[in-house]
């Protein structure tokens, strides 16, 4: 079953190149079913995951280049598994809130599933090198999507500092990846067999600690791990609400995902050495991100600097290396996911109205578009961490399980919160309540059942995940004890090394 959730989008985008452009309703319904299908196979792997074996399920493999130990091989592991079901529910929703795109349709759903399809590749794909390739392939739509069907204002200039920043970020980690290649002398590219050969006989320390920051730099400047964050919130800022709903809910949790896939997975005694700088950088994500969320006076820029804020909880939960914590940091990323691409949906119902998006200028819109203004407060408070939603559950499980390591973190963590709460609850009263701004006399709701869907879907996965979290923890806990035992292992071996060199 793995490897159609990714085949699903690149069937949907061939059906669409043999399709005229003219039958534009063709091409939407193309997209949805496309989309259908990938969500319908991560909902079967979530529900069949087997949380009791745990490890990696559902695995197929197909040989490819042999000679080089390059194979086709997909599967999920719990963390993995949760993070597949996470992509298809924003894919489908953003499939769904896709229909306000007007121009170009053709050309913009193709883009759009590609992007797609190279997202679930990275969540899938158990062999580094087409870990890699589908990590590019993720990023490369994000260009023209931008570049094409994005705000004229800023697009250009997004466009090229979201290219470069991801570049430099992607050359970084390829270095390191092909240095582990070669290091590990087994001519293999086979994820399984890598993390089991170096279970056991792990590289040398000193050789961990110089290789792993390539990857902790290269796959952390999509995370956005400050100070590589400023790419983000002009791409979000820039980019048509769909692409925004991926950008922020999904693509964004690549870079924290490669992190603890490969770094933690090949690398542990590397990560071990570097997990308190990245504790650090974390907190400047958290606390200068909601400041500079707090100071927006547009709408998208504040969502954005408020994900890379956000991101910062989920960095702290990984750097923090306990179980509570890591398991709340991939909590996380779920949470986070769904509820950025429910605020970013909603941004763009409210823009492609009124052609703004500063708050100031909108006033009132309770009053015109009840509907979307109370989708949006459930947004706000899913993102300020009030209980019920899958964010309090997450952000709780951080902040408990780094306050033993980083307990000044903790506190600074909490404090983050506080300044998220008053930069939503500042948006929510400009821009949805008070005096009602005479130019948007004639704006629309949402009325119709298939308008409404999209947001109704996102606000009951967020609801089912806060009030039921057990079955995402059990999941996630299979991965990341997994990771955590490798870490120790790690550290065993090297304290045992080093007894014996000074004996």
């Amino acid at each position: 079953m793995t490897p159609w959730v990714m085949l699903s989008p690149f069937i949907g985008a061939i059906a669409m190149l043999l399709t005229p452009s003219t039958q534009k309703d063709w091409i939407r319904r193309i997209a949805v079913g496309a989309a259908s299908v990938s969500l319908a196979v991560a909902v079967w792997m979530f529900l069949n995951y087997d949380r009791s074996a745990g490890g990696y399920q559902f695995i197929t493999e197909v040989p490819w280049i042999p000679a080089l130990g390059v194979s086709f091989q997909a599967g999920v592991d719990g963390i993995s598994v949760i993070l597949t079901l996470l992509h298809a529910v924003c894919a489908f929703a953003g499939v769904l809130v896709s229909y306000s795109i007007k121009e170009r349709v053709k050309e913009y759903f193709i883009f759009y599933l590609l992007l797609i399809a190279g997202v679930f590749g990275v969540f899938t794909s158990l062999d580094v090198f087409f870990f890699y390739f589908f990590y590019e392939m993720a990023v490369i739509p994000m260009f023209p999507l931008i570049g094409i069907w994005g705000s004229k204002d800023i697009k250009d200039y997004a466009t090229m500092k979201l290219t470069l920043y991801l570049t430099a970020g992607a050359v970084l980690a390829l270095i390191g990846l092909l240095a582990l290649y070669f290091l590990t002398d087994l001519h293999t590219f086979n994820l399984i067999k890598l993390e089991e050969v170096l279970s056991h006989k792990p590289l040398p320390a000193e050789v961990q600690y110089w290789l792993f920051p390539f990857l902790l730099i290269g796959f952390g400047v999509i995370a956005p791990m400050w100070p590589f964050h400023s790419w983000s919130p002009i791409g979000h800022a820039a980019a048509p609400a769909p692409v925004s709903m991926l950008h922020a809910g999904v693509l964004m949790k690549l870079g924290s995902y490669a992190i603890l896939r490969l770094g933690f997975g090949l690398l542990p005694q590397g990560a071990y050495a570097w997990m308190p700088l990245v504790a650090a950088l974390c907190m400047m994500n958290i606390l200068y991100g909601g400041l500079v969320a707090l100071a927006q006076k547009d709408s998208k820029f504040m969502v954005g600097y408020s994900s890379s804020s956000h991101m910062g909880y989920v960095l702290l939960g990984i750097a923090s290396m306990t179980p509570a914590a890591m398991n709340g940091a991939v909590l996380l990323m779920f949470a986070h996911g769904v509820m950025t691409a429910l605020a970013f949906a909603l941004i763009g119902h409210i823009y492609d109205q009124t052609h703004s998006r500063t708050l100031s200028d909108w006033g009132g819109l309770a009053q015109k578009i009840p509907f979307v203004s109370a989708c949006f407060v459930i947004a706000a408070m899913a993102s300020s961490g009030v209980p019920g939603f899958g964010n309090f559950v997450a952000e709780f499980l951080v902040m408990i399980g780094a306050w033993e390591p980083y307990p000044w973190h903790a506190v600074g963590a909490i404090l983050g919160v506080v300044i998220t709460a008053t930069y939503m609850l500042g948006a929510i009263r400009t821009g949805f309540f008070g005096p009602l701004n005479p130019k948007w006399e004639n704006l629309r709701d949402a009325r119709t059942p298939f308008e409404r869907l999209p947001y109704l879907f996102l606000i009951i996965v967020l609801l089912a995940l806060g009030c039921w979290p057990g079955p995402f923890i059990d999941t996630i806990q299979t991965g990341t004890q997994t990771l955590l035992n490798r870490v120790g292992a790690a550290q065993t071996i090297a304290k045992a090394h080093k007894e014996s060199t000074e004996s």
